[in-house]
């Protein structure tokens, strides 16, 4: 199909590299006057479209099935403001990555710090309690006074270092929440230490009611349960200061009176309790031990907020909510133009058009397409999709993780507020 025969309803295929064009996308509908003289323009002598997904036919084509052409050598398009703002979003997405790399980085190294104080707790507890204390103030510089990258959580490693990362995802989220509900500095340090030992009584039961792979009888549910007062009675043992002590014996109690052990209620949890508490219960939605029952970030928030609302201090919430966004990062998705892609970031002032990475196979992994849908007002996510129902090499490319990653962009705020 020559660039004449293009017309308004045509989804076209450009075959040229994606950064050498100003579309978003290599193959789209076809659906103002402006695509239509830009594509006249970019030097392509032949199109290729599909007739499943347009709603005419080429200018003078009749019905008979197309004959595809081999793709043509890529010529060189009009470099106009379009492209030349689409070659500046692709260095910002390349921007976007290195930091996402180093963030990687550093968590990998904070698990390590986690391993390696759990190993010692007992036997060198003043010094692991000061390897604590560093760990959560180096945590508050990567991942709180950095304007470009306020969190970014990853948790793809199994067996006993799921712990680690879980106190990880838990501290590092709650401190934001803090941080965003006005708190003091010095009580976020205190709460990024409670919530990175919330579960330190674990440590005293088995394995396999600690972290259950199976439905938990009623006597393993009591006995799990205890890990609070054991948590508690350990914290005491090596010297943690009373507001992590409380942060640990309450961490799953519930504004409602439905938690446990003591079955409190609202203002009888303590504030920094009551941070850890939310952040905790959405953690273990994402990233149970069974896998197989694990919610993407869009079904947990989705449910703590249409169905349990009441279990949670109410602020805190929605702060969480405004920060997450209605699509969590880390959730893949449906678009209305039907590409998958993966929630990268949120846009807290539109939490519907966050950004995103888009599978395109004629795109390589590493130079993946990123959208800011506020941008993109023709293209909105349809629905959320679980990883397990993508295709293996959808899953692969976008690669979501074995567990939730977390990635609020603190540069999305700016110019929005």
């Amino acid at each position: 199909m020559t660039p004449d025969q293009l017309c308004l309803g045509l989804f076209v295929h450009i075959d040229l590299p994606w950064f050498s064009h100003p579309f978003s996308f290599n193959s789209f509908k076809i659906r103002n006057a402006e695509q239509l003289a830009t594509l006249r323009k970019l030097g392509v002598k032949h199109f290729r479209y599909d007739p499943d997904r347009s709603d005419v036919q080429p200018a003078g084509l009749s019905a008979a099935p197309q004959v595809e052409a081999p793709p043509p050598p890529p010529a060189e398009p009009v470099d106009d403001g379009t492209l030349a703002a689409k070659r500046e979003r692709i260095a910002r997405l390349a921007q976007r990555k290195r930091k996402v790399v180093e963030v990687e980085k550093a968590l990998v190294k904070a698990a390590g710090v986690m391993r390696n104080i759990s190993k010692n707790l007992f036997a060198r507890p003043k010094e692991c309690m000061e390897e604590v204390s560093e760990l959560v103030t180096q945590m508050v510089v990567a991942f709180l006074d950095q304007p470009e990258v306020a969190l970014h959580v990853i948790g793809e490693h199994s067996g006993g270092e799921e712990t680690y990362y879980h106190g990880l995802n838990c501290s590092i989220l709650s401190m934001m929440l803090a941080k965003e509900l006005g708190f003091p500095r010095a009580h976020c340090q205190l709460l990024g230490v409670g919530a990175l030992l919330h579960d330190i009584g674990l440590n005293d039961i088995p394995d396999r009611v600690a972290r259950p792979r199976h439905e938990l009888t009623a006597p393993e549910r009591h006995l799990r349960e205890l890990h609070c007062e054991y948590g508690v009675r350990t914290g005491k043992q090596i010297g943690l200061p009373e507001p992590v002590l409380r942060i640990i014996a309450q961490h799953h109690e519930l504004a409602d009176g439905s938690g446990f052990p003591n079955r409190l209620k609202g203002d009888q949890i303590d504030p920094l309790a009551r941070i850890v508490a939310l952040v905790n219960y959405y953690d273990n939605l994402c990233n149970p031990a069974d896998q197989a029952k694990a919610m993407t970030p869009h079904e947990a928030l989705s449910l703590m907020f249409a169905q349990r609302r009441a279990k949670f201090d109410p602020k805190a919430l929605q702060v969480m909510i405004r920060c997450l966004g209605v699509y969590p990062p880390g959730t893949v998705v449906k678009l209305s133009n039907d590409a998958i892609a993966l929630v990268a970031s949120v846009n807290p002032v539109k939490p519907l058009r966050p950004w995103v990475t888009v599978y395109d196979p004629g795109v390589p992994k590493d130079e993946a397409i990123m959208l800011d849908l506020e941008e993109e007002p023709d293209i909105n996510i349809a629905k959320a999709l679980r990883p397990i129902q993508l295709p293996p090499e959808v899953y692969d490319y976008l690669s979501p993780r074995k567990r939730v990653t977390y990635y609020f962009d603190a540069d999305s705020k700016k110019g929005r507020t």
